[in-house]
């Protein structure tokens, strides 16, 4: 990983919410460009569901189809709101490839994912 992407990384979760922000934003900036450290952000933190969360985000906005893998796996991801998040990034960016996926979301045991994946699959029929 990029040392600047695992400063930012770290800023992530900075309690200071200005410094965590222009973390976000800088990462947000690069766009596709960060996505292989996304990738592998989600990969590395296994015990921190909001950097998961954020990694997913990212992805979304990232405008590459490069993260479906990996937005296809966080769908699975233990925590709730980050297999919310990883339906809102597939339906930001669109995938076709991913509505069986979003389609068996639908059933989740959590009500925020089941209408974050109902949201994509409507947007994404469309």
């Amino acid at each position: 990983m990029r040392p600047r992407y695992a400063d930012l990384f770290i800023r992530l979760r900075d309690s200071d919410p200005i410094k965590s922000d222009a973390a976000f934003d800088a990462i947000l900036f690069d766009r596709g460009e960060a996505l292989p450290e996304l990738i592998e952000c989600y990969g590395l933190a296994k015990k921190d569901h909001i950097l998961r969360f954020y990694a997913v985000q990212l992805m979304g906005f990232s405008g590459h189809k490069g993260a479906l893998e990996t937005l296809l796996k966080a769908l699975e991801d233990p925590e709730p709101m980050v297999r919310a998040e990883a339906c809102r990034s597939l339906e930001d960016l669109a995938i076709k490839e991913s509505i069986p996926y979003l389609e068996a979301r639908v059933e989740d045991l959590d009500p925020t994912v089941r209408i974050a994946a109902i949201e994509a699959l409507d947007a994404i029929r469309k």
